[in-house]
């Protein structure tokens, strides 16, 4: 690898290749199965996002099978409810998240207990201290559980009318509730201790981690899902960290812990890594066929994706019918380190089948003398998509 002013340069072959490593997209089966497994691959990731879309499987679900062949449903349930190994919370968006990496969150929970919610700021104390009681008092509840709101104007598209929503949201954005189960969409919530067991003297609660932990904990959740990292990838929605993110960086640059690198078609934008990641630059991918979410970590920073893939993924639930490209909920398909064709599927939980809505081949993946062979392998994990979609 050829360096220029002290940064290595690297191709986009070999970027990708450390992607996917970072990603465990290089291996058939890199947790193993079961809850254990599932657990590992929030912990690895360090986030799996929570999407309502349920055109398909639910992101969530779809992001663990793809890492975790013999994937179940029940499995999240259980590292949630029974383990209780990943929590939700918000990273960028809603999130499972390592129950190990809980005090990183902590000093978030306190700022909100502090200042509100900006996205919750006309939920009044009484309110609050309503659905807290009614917690306390009579255990975990879902909104559902409550039925004496008097309804009120939203304040935003995505609001509820229901007061007792407004208060429960807020109430776990503060820490005092968690998510202790989740049934589709519908939220379970407990006294954030009490799911924990934090009520006993033997088990207390984590200390909050300090402003600097947090940093260091970001970088480190990045270099180990990302393996290539960028100011942008590291603070993926988090512009304002961007300042302390680079200085800390540069401390390790200079101890020799991180590599500045010059990443091919990446003009002005800088890139690290650690050494011992590009120790494992090199290699060919194993041709390995995966149907990804368009949340999946590999696919939600459309940017550097773009930057990687030469494919610029479009998410288009929102876009009208007729400036669709790929279609309302396309799935992008990688074959080996390309992305080759992306999908617009719908399951038919009535018939019980997948629907294949449209078929688009993007990118040099799929040379048109080669494209029957292809098609037929990616159809055979179409298949294999179809009986996720469709077990109980």
């Amino acid at each position: 690898m050829p360096s220029t002013d002290k940064s290595i340069a690297i191709t986009k072959a070999q970027a990708r290749h450390i992607w996917l490593r970072a990603q465990r997209l290089d291996v058939s089966t890199p947790f193993g199965e079961g809850a254990a497994a599932t657990a590992a691959a929030v912990e690895h990731l360090g986030y799996v996002q929570i999407d309502t879309i349920n055109v398909i499987e639910r992101s969530h679900h779809h992001i663990l099978w793809t890492r975790i062949p013999e994937y179940r449903r029940a499995d999240l349930r259980q590292a949630q409810s029974v383990d209780k190994s990943v929590f939700e919370y918000w990273t960028h968006a809603l999130s499972y998240v390592p129950a190990r990496d809980l005090r990183f969150f902590l000093p978030a929970m306190k700022r909100h207990r502090r200042e509100g919610h900006k996205w919750l700021p006309e939920v009044k104390p009484a309110e609050l201290r309503k659905v807290m009681r009614l917690i306390r008092e009579g255990g975990a509840l879902t909104i559902r559980d409550i039925d004496d709101d008097v309804l009120v104007d939203k304040s935003h598209p995505w609001a509820s009318r229901k007061p007792s929503k407004r208060a429960l949201q807020l109430a776990f954005y503060e820490g005092q509730l968690t998510i202790s189960e989740r049934n589709g969409m519908l939220k379970t919530y407990e006294l954030m201790g009490r799911h924990f067991g934090w009520d006993t003297p033997s088990n207390q609660p984590p200390k909050p981690a300090s402003a600097r932990d947090v940093l260091v904990y970001l970088l480190n959740r990045a270099l180990r899902s990302q393996g290539l990292v960028s100011l942008d990838s590291i603070c993926h929605l988090d512009a304002p960290r961007k300042a302390e993110i680079r200085r800390l960086i540069e401390s390790r640059v200079r101890r020799k812990e991180l590599v500045p690198i010059a990443l091919e078609g990446a003009g002005k934008q800088e890139h690290w890594a650690s050494p011992a990641t590009l120790e494992h630059a090199g290699g060919e991918a194993l041709g390995l066929i995966h149907i990804l979410s368009p949340f999946d970590p590999l696919m939600i920073q459309r940017k550097r994706s773009h930057l990687f893939f030469d494919y610029e993924h479009r998410f288009e639930a929102y876009v009208p019918k007729e400036k669709r490209r790929f279609g309302y909920f396309a799935l992008p398909v990688l074959v080996g380190d390309s992305i080759v064709a992306a999908l617009d599927i719908k399951t038919d939980r009535q018939r019980r089948k997948l629907l294949m809505q449209k078929w688009s081949w993007v990118g040099d993946g799929a040379p048109k003398g080669g494209r029957k062979e292809l098609k037929r392998r990616i159809e055979d994990e179409l298949h294999r998509f179809e009986r996720f979609q469709l077990a109980e």
